[in-house]
């Protein structure tokens, strides 16, 4: 009984200690801490009783002044200024072939001859006629000046000459046709006949092909329609050729737009004399609707979206001497290049902009410190706030730098492979496009009207297009291809 209530005793003393221990240890710690911020708290010698807010480190850049183009990009196939493929007009057999493939034919040579034994023999005929028809209209009239004849006989001598005349316009239209003829300069294809060969009429015989000027047609969203006009030019890139970039000048602009992919359709020219180009090669363009000297560019990283709005970061001088707070802008983008935006309102040249760091901005007007990338090191406040702009601002002028001459060094790469070289620019086409190599002598093909001949006096552009699908009897040709 005695050692129960010992080990009962024992027990509610254990307890009671272990309870006292542990209230002593939860509460020591709790005193020394309300006494450490009581003393943090109190005011230090020399030091503020109003604490100012931790400034932000932020990286920085400034506003750039760059030239930009505004262009887009698009895809696209060659085609020749001018193609036919020649097909007779009348079944025959052919008896002459006047080219052989590939060769370079002028307008009206005659390429193709059929047998022409009968329709020549009756033009001999029809000539017989006329002459006879002639003899006898001209006696009549002498005969009727001496009162001889009647006023009669001499009109039916005056129509059977007229008669006469028609057989023989006739016959020669006929022998005409036997005779295929280029239709414009160019150069022959592959020959799909030999000479003895009888052809029906509509058969394929060659295509002919004018390549010292290509047309590059391509298609461009409806949203540039406004943008796009003729006269501009273009840079197109070959799969084909790569790392060579031909010079194009925009030469129509279709004026109906596709209904299904609600496109427009644009067509450029490119100078083809070096003969470096082929209808059919795919092409990638890049139409260039006009270029900014001063467009005012930021880092993308500078952009702030908020909705339907952009914003950017610019770092002003605070309140006190030497210090920088933030301030946000709300401005308007316009051309993107990779790592580039432009701003066309909001900001102006020398502004000095946020590009890393805006997350830790909680509002306008908050302190900032310019993080000098160079050195590894933050540096800010009002002591080092003069020197830091300067420094943490040379990475990113740096760069702003080099991107801002890379367009000269791609503009000084060599460009001797420009279908342009060697020819005068047309008016509002940049100078340095035609500082390559002279490559060929006379205008520029795409400056001179197809139907112009070698005096360079042809008919009017619309004329030419007007005419350019039509194959006479003469030229033995089928109509253009389109």
């Amino acid at each position: 009984m005695a050692s129960k209530i010992l080990y009962t005793t024992v027990a509610v003393g254990g307890i009671a200690a272990a309870s006292a221990a542990a209230w002593w240890y939860q509460n020591k710690p709790a005193a020394k801490a309300e006494g450490a911020a009581s003393a943090a708290s109190a005011p230090q010698p020399g030091a503020s009783a109003a604490g100012a807010p931790r400034a932000a480190a932020v990286e920085v850049a400034r506003v750039e002044i760059m030239r930009l183009s505004d262009d887009t990009q698009a895809v696209g196939s060659l085609r020749s200024r001018q193609g036919v493929v020649l097909r007779p007009e009348v079944s025959g057999r052919i008896t002459q072939l006047n080219f052989r493939d590939g060769d370079r034919v002028r307008k009206g040579q005659l390429l193709v001859q059929f047998d022409d034994q009968l329709p020549a023999a009756q033009l001999k005929q029809s000539l017989a006629e006329l002459s006879i028809a002639t003899a006898n209209h001209k006696r009549n009239q002498e005969l009727l000046a001496q009162k001889f004849v009647s006023q009669r006989s001499v009109d039916e001598t005056a129509a059977n000459l007229e008669v006469a005349q028609a057989k023989v316009a006739l016959a020669q239209a006929t022998v005409d046709r036997l005779k295929v003829k280029a239709p414009f300069d160019g150069i022959a294809g592959i020959r799909q006949v030999n000479t003895g060969d009888y052809l029906k009429d509509g058969a394929d015989i060659v295509n002919i092909e004018d390549i010292d000027a290509v047309y590059v047609d391509f298609r461009l969203p409806e949203r540039f329609q406004a943008k796009v006009r003729k006269g501009q030019r273009a840079q197109v890139d070959l799969d084909a050729l790569p790392g060579r970039r031909f010079n194009a000048v925009i030469q129509a602009v279709d004026p109906l737009l596709d209904a299904n992919g609600r496109s427009v359709g644009v067509r450029a020219c490119i100078d083809n004399r070096q003969l470096q180009l082929r209808p059919g090669m795919f092409a990638r363009v890049t139409p260039v609707f006009g270029e900014r000297d001063n467009a005012k560019v930021v880092p993308e990283e500078a952009i702030v979206p908020q909705g339907q709005k952009v914003y950017v970061i610019k770092v002003v001088d605070g309140p006190e001497a030497g210090s920088k707070v933030s301030q946000r802008v709300e401005v308007k983008v316009g051309i993107r290049r990779p790592g580039k935006v432009e701003i066309t309102e909001g900001i102006g040249e020398g502004d000095t902009v946020v590009i890393a760091g805006q997350q830790r901005i909680q509002k306008d007007g908050s302190p900032v410190r310019i993080l000098d990338l160079q050195r590894g090191r933050v540096e800010g406040g009002p002591a080092a706030a003069a020197s830091a702009p300067a420094s943490g601002l040379a990475p990113a002028a740096t760069a702003v730098t080099t991107a801002a001459s890379a367009p000269a060094v791609a503009a000084s790469a060599p460009v001797q492979a420009s279908a342009m070289a060697g020819v005068a620019p047309p008016p509002g086409l940049p100078a340095r496009l035609a500082a390559a190599p002279k490559a060929a002598e006379g205008p520029n093909p795409c400056l001179v009207d197809p139907g112009a001949g070698p005096s360079g006096k042809g008919e009017d552009r619309q004329g030419a297009e007007r005419k350019g699908g039509e194959r006479k009897g003469g030229t033995g040709g089928a109509p253009g291809r389109s």
